[in-house]
């Protein structure tokens, strides 16, 4: 029989009504995996992790601009964004020493990575599950094939029942993988993009490390000085 043959033997509904009930859980998780991955693909365009215009302004500062935190913080409310959060918590931390600096940045990154992976999560669930539902039902349609064949009547072709039966059972299979190895392809992409997101946001915020330290070092100065002037208005005194 041609492939051409069995195309006329079964439309695509009659195919997927063969396969038996667990088409219809397959069926539902590429739904999901086609909704997740259009939600993920807005959700992380380049402009939620690192805005154009964020990263000109707080790159003037890494060039030599001068550092102002309350500017940076307007800036950074203007701009919501994975960048925006990470350089508000840096914001917060100004003063304090470098490794708890880089806590807080740890810190960010990985609350807002979590939040970036949660809609992948069910993309990945379908890669597992609709392999195992596809196998499920094979086993099943194979249950019931063998049971079949093994109750006709004597003289029934049985050659050709059981393969009826098998190439019905495998319709499950072959559902499911259909599904799994889209999602997979799917979830990987997905997952680059927020690894490559990342990377900008940290290329972005280590830049921005140099111009803090200065402007704390000058804060530090000025606060001497001032000391010192302070001391020398009493001596006087």
């Amino acid at each position: 029989m041609s492939m051409n043959d069995f195309g006329d033997l079964k439309t695509l509904w009659e195919l997927f009504l063969a396969g038996g009930p667990l088409m219809w859980p397959i069926t539902v998780m590429s739904f999901l995996v086609v909704a997740f991955g259009l939600e993920r693909l807005v959700a992380l365009r380049r402009g939620r992790f690192v805005p154009r215009a964020l990263v000109e302004k707080l790159r003037l500062i890494g060039d030599g601009a001068t550092f102002e935190p309350r500017e940076v913080g307007a800036w950074c409310d203007a701009h919501p964004s994975v960048l925006a959060t990470v350089v508000r918590a840096l914001l917060a931390r100004l003063g304090r020493p470098l490794p708890e600096v880089e806590h807080a940045i740890e810190t960010t990154e990985n609350r807002e990575a979590s939040r970036m992976y949660a809609n992948i999560r069910p993309i990945s669930l379908a890669v597992t599950i609709t392999p195992l539902l596809g196998l499920l039902g094979t086993v099943q349609g194979m249950i019931i094939a063998f049971y079949t064949t093994a109750n006709l009547q004597a003289g029934a072709n049985r050659a050709a029942e059981l393969a009826s039966g098998i190439y019905l059972a495998l319709i499950t299979t072959f559902a499911g993988l259909c599904v799994a190895i889209p999602a997979a392809v799917i979830a990987h992409y997905l997952e680059g993009r927020i690894l490559a997101g990342f990377r900008r946001v940290d290329d972005v915020v280590t830049g921005l490390l140099p111009a803090m330290e200065a402007f704390e070092k000058r804060g530090r100065r000025e606060g001497a000085q001032r000391t010192t002037d302070r001391a020398a208005g009493e001596a006087r005194g």
